[in-house]
C-alpha cells in the first residue's frame, strides 16, 4: 500500500506566523518602500502565506500600521526612576531622534497618523511614553498638569525636529558649491536673497547639534515656568 503524503504544517520553516514576525517584515516592507509599499498581498508573499491568513493578527491595513507604529515605540526607552527629569527627558528626545532617522518611513505614522485617532482609541503601546513620562515627572514632583505640558512641550518639539531634519535633503552630493548642492540657485535672487544667503549654513546643517541646543531651550523655560519642587521627592 502506498504510503499518504505527509500534511504540510501550517507553520513555515521559519517557525509559526505571529504578529511580532508579521510587524517586523511589515517594518522592513515600509522601511523600504515607504507606507504605501505595504499592502496584505505584499506582506503575505513576504512571509510566505496566503494573505488571507494574516487577517487573524491584523484585521486590515489600519491596524497594520498601528501595531508597526507600536513596534517601533516599543525601542523608546523613559526610565520613570531617574532623580534627575530633565537629563532623562534629554534621554528620551536623543532616542527619538534616533528612531526617526533609523525609520524614516514611519515617521507619518508616530506624527500626523494620530491626527485621526481620540487619545483613548490609540493603540496602547503608541500612550507608553507618554504614560512613562507622565510618572517620570510626577516622581520628580510636578503636578499631574504640569507634566502633562512638559510632555506636550517635548513631543511638539521632537516631532517638528525630526520632519525639519528629514527633509534636510541634498540635490547634488558631489558638487562642491552650496547653492548647486542644495538646488538653491533654482531660486530666483530677487525674491529669495536670504535663503540663498544662508546656502552655507543649510548645508552645514547637524541634527544632533540642533536636537541639543532646542533641548537646551526648552529645558530652560520649563525650568523657569514650572512649578516643582528644587529636589525631587524622596523615595
Amino acid at each position: 500500500m502506498a504510503k499518504m503524503p505527509e500534511r504540510r504544517s501550517i507553520h513555515s520553516d521559519d517557525g509559526p506566523i505571529t504578529r511580532e514576525r508579521i510587524l517586523e517584515c511589515a517594518l522592513g516592507i515600509i522601511d523600504g518602500d515607504g507606507i504605501d509599499g505595504l499592502s496584505m498581498r505584499r506582506l503575505g508573499k513576504a512571509l510566505g502565506r496566503d494573505p488571507m491568513t494574516l487577517y487573524r493578527h491584523a484585521p486590515n491595513k489600519a491596524a497594520l500600521l498601528d501595531g508597526v507604529a507600536e513596534r517601533v515605540l516599543e525601542e523608546l526607552e523613559v526610565d520613570t526612576d531617574d532623580g534627575d527629569w530633565a537629563t532623562q527627558l534629554r534621554e528620551v528626545a536623543r532616542g527619538f531622534r534616533r528612531l526617526a532617522l533609523a525609520h524614516p518611513q514611519v515617521v507619518p505614522l508616530l506624527v500626523t497618523r494620530p491626527l485621526s485617532t481620540p487619545l483613548g482609541l490609540r493603540p496602547l503601546g503608541t500612550l507608553r511614553p507618554l504614560e512613562d513620562i507622565l510618572t517620570l515627572l510626577t516622581k520628580a514632583g510636578f503636578t499631574d498638569a504640569d507634566a502633562l505640558h512638559v510632555y506636550r512641550a517635548l513631543f511638539g518639539f521632537l516631532y517638528g525636529h525630526v520632519l525639519n531634519e528629514l527633509q534636510e535633503l541634498v540635490e547634488r552630493p558631489d558638487e562642491s558649491d552650496d547653492l548647486l548642492r542644495l538646488g538653491l540657485h533654482r531660486l530666483p535672487i530677487a525674491e529669495f536673497p536670504l535663503i540663498r544667503g544662508l546656502a552655507t549654513v543649510l548645508a552645514s546643517y547637524d541634527g544632533a547639534a540642533e536636537l541639543e541646543r532646542g533641548v537646551d531651550i526648552l529645558l530652560a523655560g520649563l525650568t523657569a515656568t514650572s512649578t516643582q519642587p528644587d529636589s525631587p521627592p524622596s523615595r
